[in-house]
């Protein structure tokens, strides 16, 4: 979950679009908020409940010196950076499956050694990939450059990776440098890293656009249901 204010209340939300994209994918959604973090029992009793893990994503991004930058972030979110990073460690040592979306891809990447462009739109070499925040949200969201899905990467072994993939584009970071645990699953034209995946771990996939109203995305969430069943079954019989 994600931390603002509403109403001058503190309020912890996440998107509609994320549960209910599990529920469609025949999931069932739990959300997990920043409290868990207050005693480490809190934690593991929610997470040995748990099949799979949602990094959604977020208006907030990670604080920079997580990376190794000392500027600060104005939309810092500390308490999730906290609890995101904690629950990406124990769903990596327990293979627990992992899809992530925007924020959640880069926090897989932070996570994992590596290190983000803070500001896409000052580095020339990058086409725009932030929305117009003028326009409806479907055209927001609708698709604004193709992705080319590496072969023989998990990646390709949902979507197509014969034909470049149209995806929308939400976001003014992105990873500058993956880190040596994590595989490049898909590029833009620009050469920005648009999906990675955890190497030597089951399920661990992140992707950069919004994958929960973008085309491919019932092939992801239904990949991740199925990742999720088998890591259940494999608890059942330990």
């Amino acid at each position: 979950m994600c931390q603002s204010t509403i109403g001058g209340h503190p309020t912890q939300t996440v998107h509609n679009k994320y549960p209910d994209a599990v529920i469609l994918a025949g999931g069932v959604p739990l959300a997990l908020p920043h409290s868990l973090m207050n005693a480490p029992q809190l934690l593991e009793n929610a997470m040995t409940v748990l099949d799979g893990l949602l990094l959604t994503g977020s208006p907030s991004n990670i604080e920079p010196w997580h990376y190794g930058e000392a500027c600060k972030e104005p939309q810092a979110d500390p308490g999730r950076d906290r609890l995101a990073f904690q629950l990406i460690t124990w769903a990596t040592s327990s293979k627990m499956p992992m899809l992530g979306i925007c924020r959640g891809m880069q926090e897989l990447a932070v996570a994992n050694g590596g290190a983000l462009w803070r500001d896409l739109s000052q580095q020339r070499q990058f086409q725009r990939h932030h929305e117009d925040e003028t326009q409806p949200l479907d055209q927001q969201y609708a698709p604004a450059h193709p992705v080319t899905i590496e072969a023989d990467g998990l990646l390709s072994t949902l979507l197509d990776s014969s034909q470049p993939l149209q995806v929308n584009s939400l976001h003014h970071q992105g990873i500058r440098e993956p880190g040596p645990q994590l595989r490049v699953e898909a590029r833009a034209p620009d050469g920005l890293i648009e999906a990675v995946s955890l190497r030597h771990h089951p399920f661990a996939l992140v992707v950069q656009w919004q994958a929960d109203r973008a085309t491919g995305s019932c092939q992801l969430f239904d990949g991740y249901i199925q990742a999720a069943l088998r890591f259940h079954k494999e608890k059942d019989h330990e």
